[in-house]
């Protein structure tokens, strides 16, 4: 009780005493305000670079890295398919077209295995898986490479398709899973980076309220006892530092509520979608080259088959449909979208970016790409019909041409259809980013500025007032 009486005489027996506690408060309250919101901006800078310069690019990179390597080896396919006998018959425009991607989609590997391998540093399971792809990658080339070899021979395609077999085997027991962990290994991390940074933001806002309660209630308090006590309705200092700490308080909330919510659209609006894209893409490419392994391996074509079918499940789902009813159901199942864009009956990637629709001109671009997925499907019951009437050469030339009309070109259009919805959300991920930066950089040095002007309005307004008792 006895210090509790000494502290009261010292710091509110006198009207200095109080003048000063009270100016201490504000000081306090308006500079720990500041140092926060500093920090809060500087921490919002630090993961707007981490997604743009780190998290999402090695995200694309994974995926990417799936796609080249389902692309990869269709062309291989292709290219055995196209070439006759060591030339002799061979489709040359298809098999100039498969050479020139197969070396697009081998130097792609390249480029990303070396992107992913410097993101890995510091995950001791990401660094060794990708070791794990190079080495194998490797071992595929070599695999692929005695194919093209052999099937440059005449009479080498048994030798060429047998060194194909392996090289494909180990794409999808080895290769393919291993980008795919890549792939859930840092999308993951890019989403626990997006959580940790939007419950910091909120956090920091629900802090920068209480604290821009406290503060004006403090001025209030202030500027009450200066009016009863010096006889003086208002003390312009004390009233332009409560102006400045209400505008402060509103710029730091919107900077950080803005930077939160850039951060959702960002992640949650695009960036979800360009992983369920891409995953797209790459399944798709997968799913043609099951077409081609089709005709060129006969004595795998029912394993083929079924792959071919189970992508085109996850692509645009359609519980107990098989090659013969895919079709159908397909349409019957889009004329119900059409008709009413809730009545959504089919499940896979095309289900998720249409549940995900956000942006202007995004479900026009959507619907379009299950159209032309709709075309090829259509395509590929074609090739099968050939096939199965004993005509090979004509199931070959229409699953391989690329003049208007052939699968190919069909195949083209669904993929610029897809990579235009997946430029949308690209382009709403870059604006987000640039968004988010720019409200920290353009508000936080205000709200600072505004703070520390508040620490000297209360100063400046409260020193000829203890001027009067020296």
């Amino acid at each position: 009780m006895a210090a509790w009486a000494a502290l009261r005489r010292r710091y509110w027996a006198s009207v200095p005493a109080r003048l000063r506690l009270l100016r201490a408060a504000t000081c306090l309250l308006a500079g720990t305000l500041a140092v926060l919101l500093l920090m809060a901006g500087l921490t919002a800078l630090g993961t707007w670079s981490s997604v743009a310069g780190h998290d999402a690019p090695r995200t694309t990179s994974a995926a990417d890295l799936d796609l080249a390597l389902n692309d990869m080896d269709a062309q291989a396919a292709n290219i055995l398919l196209s070439n006759g006998d060591a030339g002799q018959g061979r489709l040359q425009t298809p098999y100039e077209k498969a050479v020139g991607y197969y070396g697009d989609a081998r130097r792609e590997i390249g480029h990303d295995l070396n992107t992913l391998a410097v993101a890995a540093q510091g995950s001791r399971a990401d660094e060794k898986t990708v070791e794990s792809l190079t080495d194998g990658f490797a071992e595929y080339q070599e695999l692929i490479g005695r194919a093209l070899e052999n099937d440059g021979h005449h009479g080498g395609k048994a030798g060429a398709l047998a060194d194909y077999r392996r090289a494909t085997d180990l794409l999808r027991t080895q290769l393919l899973p291993a980008a795919d962990r890549l792939l859930t290994s840092n999308d993951a991390a890019f989403d626990t980076e997006y959580s940790s940074g939007r419950s910091g933001l909120r956090t920091e806002l629900a802090v920068v309220l209480v604290l821009g309660v406290l503060l004006p209630a403090v001025l209030g308090v202030l500027q009450r006892y200066l009016a009863r006590r010096f006889q003086r309705t208002l003390n312009p200092g004390v009233l332009a530092a409560t102006v400045c700490t209400l505008l402060a308080v509103l710029l730091g909330a919107q900077m950080l509520s803005a930077s939160a919510e850039h951060l959702r659209v960002a992640r949650r609006d695009a960036f979800d979608s360009v992983v369920a894209l891409s995953n797209a893409r790459a399944l798709a490419y997968d799913a043609n080259a099951d077409e081609s392994r089709y005709l060129l391996d006969p004595q795998r074509r029912d394993q083929y088959a079924g792959s071919f079918l189970a992508k085109s499940q996850q692509l645009y789902g359609l519980k107990g449909a098989t090659l013969t009813t895919y079709d159908s159901e397909l349409a019957t199942t889009w004329q119900a979208y059409e008709t009413d864009h809730h009545d959504l009956r089919f499940t896979g990637d095309f289900r998720r970016e249409l549940d995900n629709v956000t942006f202007p001109g995004e479900r026009a671009a959507a619907e379009k790409t299950v159209q032309t997925y709709a075309v090829y499907q259509r395509d590929d019951r074609r090739i099968r019909a050939l096939l199965a009437a004993g005509k090979e050469h004509e199931a070959v030339e229409f699953c391989m041409g690329w003049e208007p009309g052939t699968s190919n070109a069909h195949f083209g259009a669904w993929m610029t259809a897809l990579k235009k919805v997946a430029d949308i959300n690209r382009a709403h991920f870059t604006s987000s980013v640039e968004e988010g930066r720019s409200s920290v950089g353009s508000l936080l040095p205000w709200t600072c500025g505004l703070l520390c002007v508040v620490m000297a309005l209360t100063a400046l307004g409260l020193r000829p007032r203890l001027a009067e008792f020296r």
